[in-house]
C-alpha cells in the first residue's frame, strides 16, 4: 500500500511538472513583412559602412563629373544600394544623371554578394510530442544561440561615355554586421549587436522614436 501511494505521488509531481513546462512554451510569428526590421537594417547598415566618407584617390574621374549607374548582381536587394550610392556619389561631389546623354562617365555597380546569413548552436531538449501523451513538451534550452549577419561585397567598372574607353575598376567594398541572440537556462535571454537602435522584443523595451536620440548621433554610430 506504502508503495503504491509513493508511486501515485511520484506520478502527480511528474505530471505537475511537466505541465508546468508545458506553460512555459510561447509562441511568436518572426515577421508581418518579407524580411524581418532585423534583417533590412543588416542589409542596410552593411552596405553604408561599406562606403568611406571620402572617396579619396578610389575614383579615377573628375569631381563634378557628370556619371550614370548600372547595378547588375543577383541580390534583389541590389536597388537599395543604387539608391545609397547615388547619395554617396553627390556627397563625393559627382553629378549623378538618369540620362547617358548628360553623363561623361557609366558606372557599373557589380554586386557580388549582398543579403543575410543565418546559423544557430543549441544545447538542451528539442520541442517534443508523442501519441502516447497528451500534451506536447516545448523546446528545453539550456544554452541557445542565433547569429545573424549582414554582408555585402561589390566594386564599381568606370568607362568614359561616349567612347565607352574603359578607366578603372576600383578596390572591392566590403562591409558586415551582425545580431546575435542568446538564451541560458531557458529563460536569460540577452542580445550583441553592432547595430543603431535595432527593434527590441522585451517588457523592458524602451522606445527609440522619442525624439532623445538626435539623428546625426545615430548617423556617426552606423557610419563610424
Amino acid at each position: 500500500m506504502e508503495r503504491m501511494t509513493r508511486l501515485l505521488k511520484n506520478v502527480a509531481v511528474s505530471a505537475v511538472c511537466i505541465g508546468l513546462a508545458a506553460g512555459c512554451s510561447t509562441t511568436q510569428r518572426t515577421t508581418q513583412s518579407p524580411r524581418t526590421a532585423i534583417e533590412q537594417l543588416l542589409i542596410s547598415e552593411a552596405v553604408l559602412r561599406s562606403l568611406p566618407a571620402e572617396s579619396q584617390d578610389m575614383l579615377s574621374i573628375p569631381s563634378g563629373a557628370g556619371v550614370i549607374l548600372n547595378t547588375a548582381g543577383i541580390s534583389p536587394d541590389q536597388a537599395l544600394l543604387q539608391k545609397i550610392l547615388v547619395g554617396w556619389l553627390g556627397k563625393q561631389g559627382f553629378s549623378v544623371q538618369k540620362d547617358e546623354k548628360n553623363a561623361t562617365y557609366r558606372i557599373n555597380v557589380i554586386v557580388n554578394a549582398m543579403g543575410t546569413e543565418f546559423g544557430s548552436d543549441f544545447f538542451g531538449m528539442p520541442p517534443a510530442s508523442s501519441q502516447f501523451i497528451p500534451i506536447s513538451l516545448p523546446e528545453l534550452a539550456i544554452y541557445k544561440a542565433q547569429f545573424q549577419t549582414g554582408y555585402v561585397k561589390f566594386y564599381l567598372d568606370i568607362f568614359k561615355l561616349p567612347s565607352e574607353q574603359f578607366v578603372q575598376s576600383t578596390p572591392v567594398f566590403l562591409a558586415e554586421t551582425y545580431y546575435n541572440n542568446h538564451t541560458l537556462l531557458l529563460f536569460i535571454s540577452f542580445t550583441r549587436t553592432d547595430l543603431a537602435s535595432p527593434p527590441q522584443m522585451s517588457i523592458f523595451r524602451k522606445a527609440v522614436n522619442t525624439g532623445d536620440t538626435p539623428t546625426e548621433d545615430v548617423w556617426r554610430a552606423v557610419v563610424p
